[in-house]
């Protein structure tokens, strides 16, 4: 047994500077000692028979059993007389390296030199390497939609795998970035694509496959060769459709609440009912671009069907709301703004409500080469119609305030204040222009006796009775009034005195209803009447002509009553009153 056996035997090293003897002519002591790594020489079963300084690390390599057992390795090498390499991990206490190791056969068939070298800062810095291009790829992806790069032809010679635009990568490649942009995009968008300058966040409009555009935010850098040629230019692209869409439907939303608010404010702040509504329909037409608003609504009393809406406001054209018979059938509470087309307009109908009580419409009227009403139109016609619906309401009662102020409880008609009124502002009007008026005076004769004899309540349906043969009697262009108790006036507008003379003969014959009223066969309930003319030629002022047309009244009274009875004219004196020929008429 040689020194070296023996010393292994006894559990110690063999010595660096006496190589065994069976190394002779395979591989030299110097050379063993001068390589700069790790270095051994082992048997076919891995034990180590001489090594380096460093090589002392591979003995626990050697001697390792399991799946890292190099033994194989070794017997393979010899058996073919060839080299092999491996890749293998050193561990010294917690540290651990990683080793390129290249084992060569020995000439005598029994022994291989395994000469080691260190790669593990290589290692670290490939899997630094290959992590920071993964972070790198990760971080571009998730900061774009696509890559993309062009060449000096300004064609794509690169885009990023998952393809763009609904279109495939490889599809892409070599063809022109400027056939994804929409049309009106080529010039400003087509630019980004073979930019010579950095650009950054520009918004650009492409079109899908499918044909639906896409706003892309693209940032690119131009590319240069190694001769500083301008060789393209690479870039990323980001699909904010959503977010632009989500940007334009709260800009909707903004504007419709500053039309809706500008609509309310305006019509709110406008002292003059009667001109509420025409100040609404003004703003709500330029708020949306109409070229006519109508708003209509239901007046005071007026019958539940549709016929019974009324022009309350407008601007532009008041004739349209005709071109809506049948159309506005269809108005009910809760239904949604609807459009229809009416010859070259397309209008857009909202219904108005108050409590859920339909109470007017909105109609806008466009023409039809603007296009069709959108869906932002929709919303905002109905919020308006919303306030226009109470300010309907608001109208409404204070018409039926008014009406009620201005009328007569019983009959309807007017009452003596608002008749007054009303006829003050005609006589006036009837010295500028010139034309003529009658006021009639009515009185029932025996009225007390129908009140004596059948109570007032007789007497309430007697005057009502009254009250209808006045008004049908008369033009909507006429007043007539109750004055108090059995007392009555009629105003005829333009009417001289033989046209007067006729109406109240009319009136005499349709009088013939209330005998059925009468309180007794020799009190019968007929009408006494006193006219006077009010002549251009002959101005009066207004108390003077009721107190002619009053003395004509009592004149019929006294001569027999159930007649008519002429107030002569002006210029005549009160005393010379008599009663015309043919209008003198006698009680029944």
């Amino acid at each position: 047994m040689s020194t070296d056996t023996a010393a292994q035997a006894a559990g110690g090293r063999p010595e660096a500077t006496a190589p065994p003897e069976p190394l002779s002519g395979a591989v030299g002591f110097d050379t063993l000692l001068a390589h700069v790594g790790p270095a051994a020489v082992v048997t076919r079963d891995g034990a180590v028979v001489l090594c380096n300084g460093d090589g002392e690390r591979l003995r626990g390599l050697f001697a390792a059993e399991g799946p890292d057992d190099l033994t194989p390795v070794l017997r393979d090498c010899l058996a073919r007389a060839t080299p092999a390499t491996r890749t293998v991990q050193l561990h010294d206490g917690e540290a651990a390296s990683t080793l390129d190791l290249i084992l060569l056969p020995a000439r005598d068939g029994r022994h291989v030199v395994a000469l080691g070298r260190n790669t593990s800062l290589e290692v670290t810095l490939r899997s630094a390497l290959a992590d920071s291009r993964t972070r790198y790829k990760d971080f571009v992806e998730l900061s774009s939609d696509f890559t993309w790069e062009t060449g000096s032809h300004g064609r794509f010679t690169f885009v990023s795998p998952a393809g763009a635009v609904g279109h495939e990568a490889r599809a892409l490649v070599n063809t022109d970035p400027v056939d994804l942009l929409d049309p009106s995009e080529v010039r400003a968008g087509g630019a980004v694509f073979v930019t010579r300058q950095r650009v950054q966040d520009v918004e650009m409009w492409a079109r899908r496959r499918n044909g639906r555009l896409v706003c892309l935010l693209t940032s690119a850098m131009p590319v240069f060769d190694e001769t500083g040629a301008w060789a393209g230019a690479r870039g990323i692209c980001r699909d904010i459709t959503d977010q632009r869409d989500r940007e334009r439907a709260l800009n909707r939303a903004r504007n419709r609440e500053q039309v809706r608010a500008h609509v309310v404010r305006t019509f709110r702040d406008e002292l003059n009912l009667e001109n509420m509504l025409n100040v609404a329909a003004e703003a709500l037409a330029r708020g949306l671009g109409a070229a006519t608003c109508h708003i209509l609504r239901r007046p005071p009393l007026c019958p539940e069907d549709r016929d019974g809406l009324m022009l309350g406001g407008h601007f532009g054209s008041p004739s349209e709301p005709s071109r809506l018979s049948g159309i506005l059938d269809t108005l009910d509470v809760g239904t949604p703004p609807w459009d229809t087309r009416v010859g070259d307009q397309i209008v857009l109908v909202a219904a108005t409500s108050h409590r859920q009580m339909l109470n007017g419409a909105v109609a806008l009227w466009r023409h039809a080469d603007r296009g069709a009403w959108s869906e932002d139109d929709r919303l905002l016609i109905q919020d308006v119609a919303n306030q226009v619906g109470i300010a309907n309401e608001q109208i409404t009662r204070h018409e039926t305030i008014i009406a009620m102020s201005r009328t007569d409880s019983l009959t309807g008609l007017l009452n003596r204040r608002a008749f007054f009124e009303d006829i003050e502002r005609r006589h006036k009007r009837l010295e500028r222009t010139n034309r003529n008026a009658s006021l009639l005076y009515v009185d029932l004769d025996n009225f007390k006796m129908v009140n004596d004899l059948h109570g007032h309540f007789r007497g309430d349906e007697a005057l009502v009775v009254v009250g209808e043969i006045l008004s049908s009697n008369t033009r909507p262009t006429d007043l007539v009034a109750r004055l108090g108790g059995d007392e009555f006036a009629l105003w005829l507008e333009d009417a001289d005195t033989a046209a007067a003379m006729r109406k109240a003969e009319d009136l005499l014959t349709a009088g013939e209803r209330l005998l059925d009223y009468s309180g007794a066969p020799d009190g019968p309930l007929t009408l006494s009447i006193g006219l006077a003319v009010f002549d251009p030629s002959h101005p009066e002022t207004l108390q003077a002509l009721t107190a002619r047309a009053d003395a004509a009244m009592y004149g019929a009274k006294q001569r027999g009553k159930g007649r008519l009875g002429v107030a002569p004219p002006a210029a005549l004196p009160p005393e010379t009153t008599e009663d015309t020929p043919s209008g003198d008429r006698e009680a029944p």
